[in-house]
């Protein structure tokens, strides 16, 4: 029975690739910080089938001990300081979890258990202010936020372990990818939440910022997939995962409104104060590489993906209505099982 080791295993893609590598008859091991109100929403159903393992990327010792304990055929780093938008208020803790947390990692793999197979999340924001496109594994970087910034830090750093040791370490260049399990600070949950409230009576309107940035998006259930091929193959190598069609915020807007007969325009308010300080306009990926060597294919289109976003939120709304909440708690997220849709 095959082994993996799985960091952020209580976020998005976490959550996803565990039942992945459970359908697949791994053994699941998954690191989490000690807080002191823990959030299993996402691996909720999950605690039965895999292991927790107390650890933080920020210390060395605890990820020797974590790779120790687990005996990992393959380490899958996708923990990080994730949402854009934090890491200018906050660059320092950014860097140390998304850039350093990733070196911690390497080298405790190094030192522990060199033969194991490791991915790292890389992600789309490294290109920023994108100099062509489509990109792709070879597009240069030029990151515009300090998440991205730490992104290419870690991304590099596993290119020279990889080198520097021989070991089996690659990235995935995910492009966004989005699902029910999304995090609400992130525009697409953010978005498909408010249109359920909105349907719901519970909200009157929707503060945005630009409109007009461009992603190429996707579903995450499909993307963690191509993490998994990854690993599979011969040779360590850095994909592009994408669909390779964009969207922009307003044709999210407009797709999520239309979900629930509704205008977009009647309830959205634009917010300069919610747009970044440097944007990113425009990120379409180009995954031929992808396609051709691992065979991956994204499953989920976009309408499709927002429809069941905004399904699984009218879900939880009901289930507010009928507890007789006004707003939002935490336990609401924490324990209501559309969390676990998708």
């Amino acid at each position: 029975m095959k082994r993996a080791l799985i960091t952020g295993i209580t976020g998005q893609d976490g959550s996803y690739l565990a039942e992945l590598l459970l359908e697949k008859g791994y053994r699941v091991y998954g690191l989490r910080r000690r807080t002191s109100t823990p959030n299993h929403a996402n691996i909720e159903h999950l605690l039965d089938d895999i292991e927790l393992l107390e650890g933080d990327l920020t210390d060395l010792s605890s990820l020797i001990r974590a790779v120790r304990v687990s005996d990992p055929d393959e380490v899958y780093n996708l923990a990080a300081q994730s949402y854009v938008g934090t890491s200018w208020p906050q660059p320092l803790l950014t860097s140390d979890l998304t850039a350093l947390g990733a070196t911690n990692l390497l080298e405790a793999v190094r030192l522990t258990k060199p033969e194991v197979r490791y991915y790292q999340a890389s992600s789309s924001e490294m290109f920023g202010k994108v100099v062509e496109c489509p990109q792709r594994e070879t597009t240069p970087f030029y990151p515009r936020s300090p998440y991205g910034v730490s992104k290419v830090y870690a991304h590099w750093m596993t290119v020279n372990y990889r080198e520097s040791y021989d070991m089996f370490a690659c990235s995935g260049i995910l492009f966004n990818h989005e699902s029910p399990r999304r995090g609400i600070e992130f525009v697409t949950r953010k978005v498909t939440d408010a249109v359920a409230r909105i349907a719901g009576g519970l909200q009157s309107e929707l503060k945005m910022g630009n409109l007009d940035a461009v992603r190429d998006w996707g579903y995450a259930g499909d993307y963690v997939e191509a993490m998994w091929m990854m690993l599979q193959q011969e040779t360590p190598e850095d994909y592009v995962i994408a669909t390779g069609e964009t969207h922009s915020v307003r044709e999210l807007l407009e797709i999520a409104f239309k979900y629930v007969g509704l205008d977009y325009r009647d309830f959205v308010v634009q917010d300069k104060s919610l747009c970044r300080p440097a944007e990113v306009d425009l990120l379409l990926g180009d995954c031929a590489k992808a396609r051709a060597k691992l065979g991956w294919r994204p499953k989920v289109d976009f309408e499709g993906l927002i429809a069941m976003m905004v399904e699984a939120d009218l879900e939880r709304v009901q289930f507010i209505q009928s507890k007789g909440y006004r707003r939002y708690e935490n336990r609401v997220y924490d324990y209501f099982p559309a969390v676990r849709g998708g």
